[in-house]
Protein backbone atom coordinates (compact mmCIF):
# COMPACT_ATOMS: atom_id res chain seq x y z
CA UNK A 1 0.00 0.00 0.00
CA UNK A 2 2.59 2.30 1.07
CA UNK A 3 4.77 1.69 -2.45
CA UNK A 4 1.73 2.38 -4.21
CA UNK A 5 0.65 5.59 -2.24
CA UNK A 6 4.49 7.09 -2.74
CA UNK A 7 4.08 6.22 -6.70
CA UNK A 8 0.97 7.62 -7.23
CA UNK A 9 2.61 10.68 -5.66
CA UNK A 10 5.74 10.86 -7.61
CA UNK A 11 4.22 11.01 -10.80
CA UNK A 12 0.94 13.70 -9.91
CA UNK A 13 -1.67 11.36 -9.60
CA UNK A 14 -2.07 11.69 -6.04
CA UNK A 15 -1.68 14.55 -4.06
CA UNK A 16 -0.81 14.96 -0.63
CA UNK A 17 -4.08 17.04 -0.41
CA UNK A 18 -6.00 13.83 -1.63
CA UNK A 19 -4.23 11.40 0.73
CA UNK A 20 -5.25 13.32 3.75
CA UNK A 21 -9.18 13.58 2.66
CA UNK A 22 -11.64 14.29 5.59
CA UNK A 23 -14.85 12.85 6.28
CA UNK A 24 -17.94 14.79 4.50
CA UNK A 25 -19.70 15.35 8.31
CA UNK A 26 -17.80 17.93 10.67
CA UNK A 27 -18.94 17.92 14.19
CA UNK A 28 -18.34 21.57 15.54
CA UNK A 29 -15.61 21.22 18.11
CA UNK A 30 -16.87 21.02 22.26
CA UNK A 31 -14.05 21.65 24.08
CA UNK A 32 -12.35 24.59 25.10
CA UNK A 33 -9.10 24.77 27.18
CA UNK A 34 -7.53 28.27 27.93
CA UNK A 35 -4.02 29.05 29.69
CA UNK A 36 -5.46 28.71 33.53
CA UNK A 37 -7.81 25.79 32.55
CA UNK A 38 -7.19 22.72 34.92
CA UNK A 39 -10.17 21.15 34.17
CA UNK A 40 -10.05 17.35 33.61
CA UNK A 41 -6.21 17.43 34.45
CA UNK A 42 -4.10 16.62 37.93
CA UNK A 43 -2.17 18.74 39.71
CA UNK A 44 0.39 16.05 38.64
CA UNK A 45 0.56 16.70 35.20
CA UNK A 46 1.36 19.57 33.18
CA UNK A 47 0.05 20.91 29.28
CA UNK A 48 2.50 21.99 26.50
CA UNK A 49 0.84 23.05 23.40
CA UNK A 50 3.20 22.74 20.19
CA UNK A 51 2.36 22.68 16.52
CA UNK A 52 4.48 21.50 13.91
CA UNK A 53 2.38 20.93 10.96
CA UNK A 54 -0.36 18.01 10.50
CA UNK A 55 -1.81 17.24 14.19
CA UNK A 56 -2.04 13.77 13.25
CA UNK A 57 1.77 13.48 12.55
CA UNK A 58 2.23 15.54 15.92
CA UNK A 59 -0.22 13.68 18.32
CA UNK A 60 1.82 9.81 16.66
CA UNK A 61 4.74 11.28 18.03
CA UNK A 62 3.99 12.51 21.09
CA UNK A 63 1.77 9.71 22.46
CA UNK A 64 4.43 7.62 21.80
CA UNK A 65 6.46 9.19 24.94
CA UNK A 66 7.15 7.71 28.17
CA UNK A 67 5.34 10.37 30.80
CA UNK A 68 3.44 12.00 28.37
CA UNK A 69 -0.26 10.78 29.79
CA UNK A 70 -2.67 12.09 26.91
CA UNK A 71 -2.35 13.95 23.52
CA UNK A 72 -5.06 15.90 22.05
CA UNK A 73 -5.40 17.57 18.18
CA UNK A 74 -7.22 21.18 18.26
CA UNK A 75 -6.45 24.61 17.34
CA UNK A 76 -4.82 27.25 18.89
CA UNK A 77 -3.72 30.83 17.90
CA UNK A 78 -6.36 31.88 16.22
CA UNK A 79 -9.66 34.59 16.42
CA UNK A 80 -12.42 32.76 15.44
CA UNK A 81 -14.34 30.97 18.25
CA UNK A 82 -15.02 27.14 17.94
CA UNK A 83 -13.91 26.63 14.34
CA UNK A 84 -14.04 24.08 13.02
CA UNK A 85 -11.33 21.57 10.84
CA UNK A 86 -13.12 22.81 7.56
CA UNK A 87 -12.36 26.59 9.22
CA UNK A 88 -8.95 26.37 9.94
CA UNK A 89 -8.32 24.82 6.56
CA UNK A 90 -9.87 28.09 4.88
CA UNK A 91 -6.87 29.88 5.98
CA UNK A 92 -9.44 32.70 7.21
CA UNK A 93 -9.32 31.79 11.30
CA UNK A 94 -5.67 32.88 11.53
CA UNK A 95 -5.41 29.17 13.94
CA UNK A 96 -3.12 26.40 13.74
CA UNK A 97 -3.37 22.98 13.85
CA UNK A 98 -2.12 22.23 17.56
CA UNK A 99 -1.14 19.09 19.85
CA UNK A 100 -2.42 19.64 23.66
CA UNK A 101 -0.29 17.51 25.28
CA UNK A 102 -0.65 16.44 29.30
CA UNK A 103 2.76 15.26 30.52
CA UNK A 104 3.73 13.75 33.94
CA UNK A 105 7.04 16.01 35.15
CA UNK A 106 8.45 13.37 37.14
CA UNK A 107 8.90 11.28 33.84
CA UNK A 108 10.06 13.43 31.34
CA UNK A 109 10.13 17.17 31.44
CA UNK A 110 8.62 20.25 29.24
CA UNK A 111 12.30 20.69 28.00
CA UNK A 112 12.35 17.63 26.71
CA UNK A 113 8.91 17.45 24.66
CA UNK A 114 10.50 20.40 23.15
CA UNK A 115 13.84 18.52 21.81
CA UNK A 116 11.18 16.11 20.42
CA UNK A 117 9.04 18.43 19.16
CA UNK A 118 12.39 19.95 16.74
CA UNK A 119 13.36 16.69 15.50
CA UNK A 120 9.86 15.57 14.60
CA UNK A 121 9.43 18.68 12.22
CA UNK A 122 10.97 20.78 9.90
CA UNK A 123 10.66 24.41 12.02
CA UNK A 124 12.82 26.46 8.93
CA UNK A 125 9.81 26.47 6.30
CA UNK A 126 7.21 29.34 6.91
CA UNK A 127 3.47 27.87 7.41
CA UNK A 128 4.61 24.62 5.48
CA UNK A 129 5.33 21.01 5.98
CA UNK A 130 6.19 18.79 3.08
CA UNK A 131 3.46 19.12 0.94
CA UNK A 132 1.06 20.59 3.81
CA UNK A 133 0.90 24.23 2.84
CA UNK A 134 -0.74 27.32 4.33
CA UNK A 135 -0.39 29.13 8.48
CA UNK A 136 -2.48 26.33 9.47
CA UNK A 137 0.40 24.64 9.69
CA UNK A 138 2.43 26.84 10.38
CA UNK A 139 5.40 25.78 13.43
CA UNK A 140 4.34 27.26 16.80
CA UNK A 141 4.85 26.59 20.65
CA UNK A 142 2.06 28.43 22.93
CA UNK A 143 3.56 28.78 26.22
CA UNK A 144 1.05 29.08 29.33
CA UNK A 145 3.56 30.83 31.33
CA UNK A 146 7.15 32.42 32.10
CA UNK A 147 9.05 29.59 32.76
CA UNK A 148 7.27 27.51 29.52
CA UNK A 149 8.48 30.77 27.63
CA UNK A 150 11.71 30.90 28.75
CA UNK A 151 12.34 27.01 28.73
CA UNK A 152 10.88 27.73 24.92
CA UNK A 153 12.93 30.63 23.25
CA UNK A 154 15.87 28.45 25.17
CA UNK A 155 15.59 25.30 23.57
CA UNK A 156 14.65 27.48 19.86
CA UNK A 157 18.16 28.97 20.48
CA UNK A 158 19.47 25.09 20.98
CA UNK A 159 17.88 23.82 18.52
CA UNK A 160 18.90 26.48 16.04
CA UNK A 161 22.48 24.34 15.74
CA UNK A 162 21.14 21.93 14.29
CA UNK A 163 19.45 23.20 10.78
CA UNK A 164 20.88 25.34 8.36
CA UNK A 165 18.56 27.40 8.22
CA UNK A 166 16.91 29.75 10.63
CA UNK A 167 14.50 28.42 12.79
CA UNK A 168 11.00 30.25 12.12
CA UNK A 169 8.62 28.98 14.97
CA UNK A 170 6.53 31.46 16.87
CA UNK A 171 6.53 31.73 20.71
CA UNK A 172 3.07 32.67 21.58
CA UNK A 173 0.97 32.95 24.93
CA UNK A 174 -1.74 30.52 24.79
CA UNK A 175 -4.92 32.14 24.28
CA UNK A 176 -7.26 29.23 23.92
CA UNK A 177 -6.92 26.07 22.72
CA UNK A 178 -10.17 24.03 20.90
CA UNK A 179 -9.96 20.39 21.19
CA UNK A 180 -10.91 19.54 17.08
CA UNK A 181 -13.61 17.60 16.35
CA UNK A 182 -13.45 13.39 17.44
CA UNK A 183 -12.28 11.90 14.30
CA UNK A 184 -9.11 13.36 14.53
CA UNK A 185 -8.06 12.32 18.09
CA UNK A 186 -5.37 9.21 17.74
CA UNK A 187 -6.15 9.66 14.05
CA UNK A 188 -3.16 7.56 13.18
CA UNK A 189 -3.31 4.43 15.65
CA UNK A 190 -6.96 4.54 14.32
CA UNK A 191 -6.51 4.36 10.93
CA UNK A 192 -3.11 3.15 9.94
CA UNK A 193 -3.95 2.11 6.24
CA UNK A 194 -5.22 5.58 5.54
CA UNK A 195 -3.61 7.42 2.57
CA UNK A 196 -1.97 10.30 4.46
CA UNK A 197 -1.02 8.25 7.57
CA UNK A 198 1.25 5.62 5.37
CA UNK A 199 3.00 8.32 3.13
CA UNK A 200 3.72 10.95 5.65
CA UNK A 201 3.16 9.96 9.07
CA UNK A 202 4.69 5.93 9.23
CA UNK A 203 8.36 6.89 7.43
CA UNK A 204 8.37 9.71 10.34
CA UNK A 205 7.21 7.53 13.07
CA UNK A 206 9.81 4.59 11.67
CA UNK A 207 12.83 7.39 11.47
CA UNK A 208 12.27 8.44 15.12
CA UNK A 209 12.06 5.22 16.60
CA UNK A 210 15.07 4.02 14.56
CA UNK A 211 16.75 7.00 16.21
CA UNK A 212 15.14 5.93 19.56
CA UNK A 213 13.75 9.61 19.93
CA UNK A 214 9.99 7.65 20.62
CA UNK A 215 8.73 3.86 21.57
CA UNK A 216 6.90 1.82 19.01
CA UNK A 217 3.89 1.33 21.44
CA UNK A 218 1.92 4.76 21.83
CA UNK A 219 2.06 5.38 25.82
CA UNK A 220 -1.08 6.31 26.51
CA UNK A 221 -2.51 3.22 25.25
CA UNK A 222 -0.67 1.44 28.21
Amino acid sequence: MKQIISALLAIGILTVADARAEPTTQPIPKVMHDAESKTAFTNKTELADLGGGCFWCMEAVFVRLPGVVSVQSGFAGGTTDHPTYKQVCSETTGHAEVTEVEFDPAKITYAKLLEVFWQAHDPTTLNRQGGDEGTSYRSIILYRDEKQKLLAEKSKLAAQNDFENPIVTEIVPLKKFYVAEDYHQDYYDHNPNQGYCQVVIAPKLEKLEKKMVIQETPQTKK
